[in-house]
């Protein structure tokens, strides 16, 4: 049974890491706050000011959600430590698959809960905006901008979480103009906020007949999905609307009438576009949506470098620099130039894996901020 003190001694090591993780929660302090909540919640006049009402309300389910996650990481441990009793007691070596398989899970969902207790910024659980633009470049940039787009799908499904296509340009050869969707999903803007910038590609180009190698940008934009109970303000006044035909994927209605809907927010220079609605009505009100999360994340990023600032410390310009490069030839390799993380797979983060990246970037902030 030597497989089995191994595994004891992981399962040692996971429920010192989990615990460590329930501690720093502050489950007690959740538990007695919800309570304090449910109480107000009870009152006959909660509902009066509706705006306050949907803040305690949304406060209530960031907690439960906590709390749940927390019982289903000591379910977890309860499970395994039942279970390697049994092996020990019954010496069943037939249980060891299933023990390896839980702590495994165990593991995999602790790393999870670690990196969202990094997400502890204003909007990092809200869900989030993500548009894609090539840069120079023609037909490449618009294979590669493509190529993301098919990155962040697979990341999105892997995740669990629920994505939406609002606005969809084709390239004229291959690939995407731009492309905009939402994604529905615990810290989805906490986990894809990491993505924001410009992304590089290298390689021997399928549109060169020389077979020459060549480079390749696309930028990533995102933004929080605002509930529409926090306050951001856009002036008519300040809006430049244009209708067209809808070009992509969408249905009988696409190429026959036209309600897509393009805005321009003219002081800041935004402009964001949806057709994936039928109305035009419809894709207006989605098109401000996006348009008010994309306002609001500049207001927050304006918020923060002014704190930085204030305490000395250099901001990147996190729209304008290079953020990680994708080498498929002449070796492969993916690298984050803001961390150092690399990877030589570079098939399986074509395919979605983006973890170990977001969270070598989630761990790089809280070291430059100095919370680690």
């Amino acid at each position: 049974m030597d497989d089995l003190s191994t595994y004891r001694g992981r399962l040692a090591g996971l429920k010192h890491d989990v615990g460590g993780l329930i501690a720093h929660r502050g489950v007690e302090k959740l538990s007695d706050e919800l309570a304090d909540i449910s109480l107000q919640m009870e009152a006959p006049a909660f509902w009066d000011d509706p705006d306050a009402a949907q803040l305690v309300s949304r406060r209530r389910s960031q907690i439960e959600k906590t709390l749940d996650d927390c019982a289903l990481l000591r379910r977890a441990m309860d499970d395994l430590d039942l279970l390697v009793e049994l092996a020990a007691g019954e010496k069943d070596d037939s249980l060891l698959p299933d023990i390896a398989a839980g702590l495994d899970q165990l593991a995999d969902m602790a790393e999870r809960r670690q990196v969202e207790l990094m997400l502890s910024g204003e909007a990092d659980h809200y869900n989030a905006f993500v548009t894609i633009h090539p840069g120079a470049g023609g037909t490449e940039s618009a294979d590669w901008a493509g190529m993301l787009y098919r990155m962040y799908n697979r990341y999105v499904e892997q995740a669990g979480w629920e994505f939406t296509l609002l606005d969809y340009q084709p390239g004229e050869e291959a690939g995407i103009k731009s492309v905009t969707f939402q994604v529905t999903g615990d810290y989805a803007y906490g986990y894809l906020k990491c993505e924001a910038g410009v992304h590089r590609l290298v390689r021997i180009s399928p549109f060169d007949a020389a077979k020459r190698r060549h480079t390749s940008f696309a930028s990533v934009f995102v933004s929080p999905d605002v509930p529409d109970d926090v306050e951001v303000e856009v002036e008519e006044k300040d809006l430049r609307v244009d209708i067209f035909r809808s070009s992509g994927a969408g249905g009988q209605h696409v190429n026959k009438t036209s309600s897509a809907v393009r805005l321009t927010h003219i002081p800041t220079g935004i402009v964001v576009s949806c057709q994936n609605e039928r109305s035009q009505h419809q894709n207006r009100a989605q098109a401000m949506k996006v348009l008010k999360a994309r306002l609001y994340e500049r207001a927050l990023a304006e918020h923060e470098a002014k704190l930085k600032e204030m305490v000395g410390e250099k901001m990147d310009n996190a729209w304008g620099s290079q953020i990680r490069s994708y080498v498929f030839h002449p070796y492969q390799m993916v690298k984050d130039h803001r961390t150092g993380h690399e990877t030589g797979n570079l098939n399986a983060v074509m395919d979605g894996a983006l973890d170990p990246f977001i969270r070598a970037y989630l761990l790089h902030q809280m070291a430059a901020s100095g919370k680690t």
